[in-house]
This record gives structure tokens, C-alpha cells and sequence, in this order.
């Protein structure tokens, strides 16, 4: 299956009394890269998450964000700032004293002193917060994988058509040479006639000629292979795993073998569609960067 490297996916659940959230984006990258954004209390699931991850994604820049959210009160401890409590206390007697006014201090109006009131999160299980955290963060990247295969398949059908394009070009480049060998031998014999004049054409130097000309122009070899880099191409696209690595090498050879024809070639019919073929090619190796 062929996978694209950009990607998005998003969770989110209630778990425990906690809202969960997990988002997931990625973008093209040579290797696995992995950055995220974690709640400081769970800094400890930072490597867990790493791990959940590389073990379905195996190339592209990917960001992982996770927030937390209390719907209930089982997450947070209200405490008193006693000594702060005892301070504002003190102070409202004082005035009281002071003033010759009533102290009408309740606990009500102490508690909403600044600070007085000090809510704190509660000391949580890591193990069950980690399993919490563990189910959305899969259901996120179920998400993110199935638009990475949606937007994969896009790439394959687009890499087929352009290797037909190839192979098309590849097959009229090997009509185009068919009769070059002929057809120089017979240029070659008209010149030497014209330049003799009446005397006789040594033929087997002629033909020594034609088969020097044969050996430096054939491109059989190279065309051969070609095909069969284009069918190896093709069997890799369907392969049930991470492509992009064996496509980025068989690119490579691709190439090679269009420069080599290019450079055998005389004519400038076939010149101009090895041009294009390296030019198809190239969009080949630029679409191919979008693959895992």
C-alpha cells in the first residue's frame, strides 16, 4: 500500500472524568522524525508515545499534540492557604479595632481572598492515565493513517500514469532506432560511392564501419533494463509496506539508463524523446517525495 507522508488525524474521548484529546500531523521528511506538545504531567509518556507512533510510521516530520481537560472533580484538590487565611483574619480584626466597626469576616468572603483558595491537581495513576491517553492516541493515528492512504492511493494512480508515459515514449524511441544501423550503412555507401566515383566500394570495410557504428550506438541493453526497471516499478506499488526508499533507488536507475540512451543517440528525433522521457522521469522522482 502506498502511503502519502502528509497527513492529519485527530481523537478525542472522556475517560476517567478527563477530556482527551490527540491530534496528529505530518508533513515530508528523508527519515522518521517526531516532535510533541505534552501537558507537563505527562512529560512520562513522552517515549511511549514516540514508540506508538514510529511503530506505524516509518518516514515523514510528524507532530503529536495532547491535551488534557477535567469534567470532573476527581482531578483537582481545593487546599487552604492557611497561614494567607490567618493573615486576611488577622488584618479584617484589626480594621475592626481599629475603626470602631463591626468584624463581619465569614468564611464565604475569606474565601474569596486572593489565593486563599489554592486548587491543585490531584496526584493521578500514571498506568491508568498512560492507558487513557494510550486509546485515544491510537484512534488519532487510525485517523491520520487512513488520510495518509486515501491521499497514498492519489499518488499511485498518478506514478502508474506516468510510468505508462515512460514507456510509451521508451517504446517509441526503440521504433525510432530500429533501422539506424541500416539505414547509416546505406548513408555510408552512398558517400563513398560519390567520393570514389568509378572506382569499387570496398565492402568489407564497409562493414566494419557499420558494426563499429552498431557497438558505440546500441542502446538494447539499456532499454531492457528500463523495461524492466518500469515493471519492478510497478510490482513495488503493490507491496503491503513502506515503498518510498525502494522507489527513491529504482528512480535512480531509471535515470542512468535515460542518460545513457541520450547520450548513444544521434538522431535528433530520438534525442528530443529521450528528452521527454528524462523529463517524465524527473516528475516521477518529484512525486515520489510525497511517499513513505
Amino acid at each position: 500500500m502506498v502511503l502519502s507522508m502528509t497527513g492529519y488525524g485527530r481523537a478525542e474521548r472522556v475517560l476517567n472524568g478527563r477530556q482527551i484529546t490527540v491530534e496528529l500531523r505530518s508533513v515530508n521528511a528523508r527519515y522518521f522524525e517526531y516532535s510533541s506538545r505534552l501537558p507537563r504531567r505527562c512529560a512520562f509518556m513522552e517515549d511511549k508515545l514516540k514508540k506508538l507512533v514510529a511503530a506505524r510510521v516509518s518516514r515523514g516530520k510528524v507532530e503529536l499534540g495532547l491535551t488534557l481537560q477535567a469534567v470532573t472533580a476527581q482531578d483537582v484538590v481545593v487546599a487552604v492557604n492557611r497561614p494567607l487565611a490567618r493573615g486576611y483574619a488577622d488584618a479584617f480584626a484589626e480594621l475592626a479595632e481599629a475603626f470602631g466597626v463591626n468584624n463581619d469576616l465569614t468564611a464565604g468572603l475569606l474565601a474569596r481572598m486572593p489565593e486563599v483558595l489554592v486548587q491543585t491537581a490531584a496526584s493521578a495513576d500514571e498506568e491508568a492515565l498512560w492507558q487513557d491517553v494510550r486509546a485515544v492516541a491510537g484512534a488519532a493515528l487510525d485517523a491520520f493513517l487512513a488520510m495518509r492512504a486515501a491521499e497514498g492511493e492519489k499518488l499511485r494512480a498518478d506514478l502508474l500514469a506516468k510510468l505508462d508515459t515512460a514507456e510509451a515514449l521508451l517504446g517509441r524511441i526503440e521504433q525510432g532506432t530500429a533501422g539506424r544501423v541500416q539505414a547509416y550503412t546505406e548513408k555510408l555507401y552512398a558517400r563513398l560511392q560519390e567520393l570514389l566515383a568509378d572506382r569499387n566500394v570496398d565492402e568489407s570495410r564497409l562493414v566494419t564501419e557499420a558494426a563499429l557504428f552498431a557497438d558505440k550506438t546500441a542502446i538494447d541493453e539499456e532499454t531492457v533494463r528500463l523495461h524492466s526497471h518500469i515493471a519492478q516499478y510497478r510490482a513495488i506499488l503493490d507491496l503491503d509496506e513502506p515503498v518510498g526508499r525502494k522507489l527513491d533507488f529504482l528512480t535512480q536507475e531509471l535515470n542512468r539508463e535515460a542518460n545513457t540512451i541520450g547520450s548513444k543517440c544521434q538522431d535528433v528525433a530520438i534525442t528530443r524523446l529521450v528528452v521527454e522521457l528524462k523529463s517524465e522521469i524527473e516528475k516521477i522522482r518529484e512525486q515520489l517525495q510525497n511517499i513513505e
